[in-house]
């Protein structure tokens, strides 16, 4: 009966160190993304001819200038003492293709992916200026439409009968 418990808990303790173990030995075996410095691009999913913000922090192992590459937008270069750039995607980037975004910095290089979504992004148009805002008549001034109004008597005298059905029903049982 020791000997079970014994084991059982040795099972128990393997299986939370498994668990726990960092992700960096659960990796997919893609070590190119291992960087002295942390990076990003904000958003991941952006329209053809969007910005995207592109984030590095310099944790001690990127102190020069930084360069960002990709197929969708031209080379970005993030000074020293600088810690994020924004660069303009192309037009003519395939909606629902993911692209890669490389950055290098002090002989180090990672990359992450930037995915192009199917839409164009809202650009702003010019309202012209106009003078004064462009109202109906309202619905007071429309015409006299017989159908409605002839539903809407049939309403009010239906509740006036139905009102005054009731209230006789109640006289006549109270008389009782």
């Amino acid at each position: 009966m020791r000997a079970i418990r014994v084991a059982s808990a040795a099972l128990l303790g393997v299986t939370a160190l498994t668990f726990t173990a960092p992700a960096a030995f659960a990796g997919d075996g893609d070590s190119h993304n291992i960087t002295p410095f942390a990076f990003s691009v904000q958003p991941s999913t952006v329209s053809a001819g969007g910005q995207v913000s592109l984030l590095l922090k310099r944790d001690g192992g990127c102190k020069g200038n930084a360069t960002v590459t990709s197929g969708v937008f031209d080379t970005v270069t993030i000074p020293p003492g600088q810690s994020s750039a924004t660069a303009m995607v192309d037009w003519d980037a395939r909606p629902g293709a993911v692209y890669d975004v490389t950055f290098s910095c002090g002989g180090a290089s990672g990359s992450t992916g930037l995915t192009i979504a199917g839409g164009r992004p809202v650009t702003p148009t010019p309202v012209p200026l106009q003078r004064g805002v462009r109202a109906g008549v309202g619905g007071s001034a429309g015409g006299f439409d017989l159908k409605e109004i002839g539903m809407g008597a049939a309403l009010i005298a239906g509740s006036v009968g139905a009102a005054w059905y009731i209230s006789r029903r109640r006289t006549s049982s109270d008389d009782s």
